[in-house]
Formats: structure tokens, C-alpha cells, sequence
């Protein structure tokens, strides 16, 4: 989050500590937005990758998943290395590189309980219309859980908390909605 998208009067609490200045980790709870990326990601792929009246393919669709979001997490990783590259030693920016890279690791470990689902499905020859429904509905509510637990985390109240899930849990709501007329 940037500092506009903080609370009022939080964004002098939230930045990095001392001597932190070039490194490109996360502020507060910034490494929560992978999370929210993640899960929007992987339920509009849950939702796009299978087509009535085709073989449904959880294991292809699972590698999927988990192939874009590593995908999206590395390209999100160097563009943000790149929009803060500097002139300093080789070593110094494949270091920065590296670690602009492994902090995304939200972003793809919020993909894994879709990855998750679809190889519990394959293994359990599970329907593909429930298996989306349940992914999509479970993808929902961890959207909402994300968006209330960085409010919470950043200092929003309990109840303004709950709204900000709610705005959060909204966009997997549109994904359903799109899966359905789309579909």
C-alpha cells in the first residue's frame, strides 16, 4: 500500500525501519497485496480454463494455475526491481534483483489452495462445475479474509475492517458473475 492508501495518520508508522532504504521488501502489510493478487489470479483462471462440454483436465488446469502465478510473480518481481534500478555495483542490483523477486512468494502461494482443489480433484474425480463453483466461493471468502486481515493489520477498526472484506470479497464476486455469463 502506498501512502495515500493508508489510514489516516498511519503512513509515518508503516515505513521501513532504519537503514532499510534501497531494499525492495515490504512495508507493513504490503506483502499482503500478493495475496489478494494471487487469489483474484487464480479464480479467473479457475474460472476460464474449463469450457462446457470439454474433458474436464484438473491436473492441466493445476499446472496452470501454478505456472501463471510463479509466471506473474516473477514480472511482477523485476518490474518492480526495474522501476527502482540504480547505478550501483552488479552484485548490488542481482542482489536487489533477487530479492525483488522473492517477495513475491505471496502471490504464488495464494494461488496453491485452487492448485490444491484441482488435484484433489483429479484424484477424486470430482465434477468440474462443483469443483469451479467451490473454488471460486473459497477463493470469495480468502479474498475477504485478505482484504479484512490488512485492514486490521494497517489499523482500521473492527467494523471498517470487515467492510474493506467485503469491497475485497466483491471482486471474486464479479468473477462469478463473469464465470456464469461468460459461460
Amino acid at each position: 500500500m502506498n501512502e495515500e492508501q493508508q489510514p489516516h495518520g498511519q503512513a509515518a508508522r508503516s515505513a521501513l525501519p532504519a537503514g532499510a532504504g534501497s531494499r525492495p521488501g515490504r512495508r507493513g502489510a504490503d506483502w499482503m497485496f500478493g495475496g489478494v493478487y494471487g487469489t483474484v489470479l487464480a479464480s479467473a483462471l479457475l474460472a476460464a480454463l474449463h469450457q462446457k462440454g470439454e474433458d474436464f483436465t484438473p491436473y492441466y488446469d493445476a499446472s496452470w494455475v501454478l505456472v501463471t502465478a510463479a509466471t506473474a510473480g516473477l514480472a511482477h518481481g523485476y518490474s518492480h526491481h526495474m522501476a527502482s534500478h540504480r547505478q550501483d555495483s552488479a552484485a548490488h542490483r542481482w542482489r536487489m534483483l533477487g530479492l525483488a523477486l522473492w517477495n513475491e512468494w505471496p502471490l504464488i502461494v495464494a494461488a496453491l489452495p485452487t492448485v490444491l482443489l484441482l488435484v484433489a480433484a483429479g484424484l477424486f474425480g470430482w465434477d468440474a462445475y462443483a469443483v469451479t463453483a467451490v473454488g471460486l466461493g473459497l477463493n470469495t471468502a480468502l479474498l475477504f479474509a485478505w482484504g479484512a486481515l490488512v485492514a486490521l493489520r494497517v489499523g482500521y477498526r473492527l467494523g471498517s475492517a470487515l467492510a474493506i472484506g467485503m469491497a475485497d470479497a466483491t471482486i471474486g464476486l464479479a468473477i462469478i458473475v463473469a464465470n456464469a455469463v461468460i459461460k
